[in-house]
């Protein structure tokens, strides 16, 4: 079928079986806009699959029905996501003011953090690897020597590098301490 390619032979396509989609719209959905909406979401799926009918293996409206009852389960299903997505958050309490400066202080902290984890991309991997377990897994100098198995010593020098590193990038917004220090 060339309705895609022939606008006259959709609209002699539509005209003859428009009554017959609508018909079988209105046994399935009982709303008349949703009715009118699936209709014509019909036939804009019957110029999308008009290359999947073969002459002589059905007839159109075996086709057209085809088409017809995926386009309207696809929009039972559609309907079925939204009424369990609608239910899963009925009755929960919505955001407050107290809870939206919440939310923005915590995307604040988020974007300072990821600031920080960009500009610690360009240490050397044993800096970085310090700096990580110190400064966002909050371990001590001693557990971060057990982690990395080196020395207390070595942990503390490259923590030292790192921070130095990273003492002209602004988006470092929060100091690093080390065990022991203020």
């Amino acid at each position: 079928m060339r309705l895609n390619e022939d606008p006259a032979a959709f609209e002699a396509f539509y005209r003859r079986h428009v009554d017959a989609v609508m018909r079988f719209v209105v046994r399935r959905v009982s709303d008349p806009h949703l009715a009118a909406d699936l209709t014509a979401d019909i036939f804009l799926a019957v110029l999308d699959s008009a290359h999947t009918y073969v002459p002589g293996r059905g007839t159109e409206i075996a086709w057209l029905y085809g088409v017809a009852r995926n386009v309207v389960s696809a929009r039972h299903r559609q309907a079925a996501r939204e009424a369990r997505a609608t239910g899963r958050v009925a009755g929960r309490r919505l955001m407050d003011d107290d809870d939206l400066v919440r939310m923005e202080e915590r995307i604040d902290a988020e974007r300072r953090l990821r600031g920080s984890l960009e500009a610690m991309r360009g240490l050397p991997e044993g800096e970085r690897a310090v700096l990580e377990l110190v400064a966002i897994d909050q371990l001590t100098v001693a557990e971060v020597a057990a982690v990395l198995g080196i020395r207390q010593v070595t942990v503390r020098v490259r923590l030292h590098r790192a921070r130095k590193a990273l003492e002209d990038v602004a988006s470092l917004t929060a100091p690093v301490y080390v065990e022991g220090q203020a």
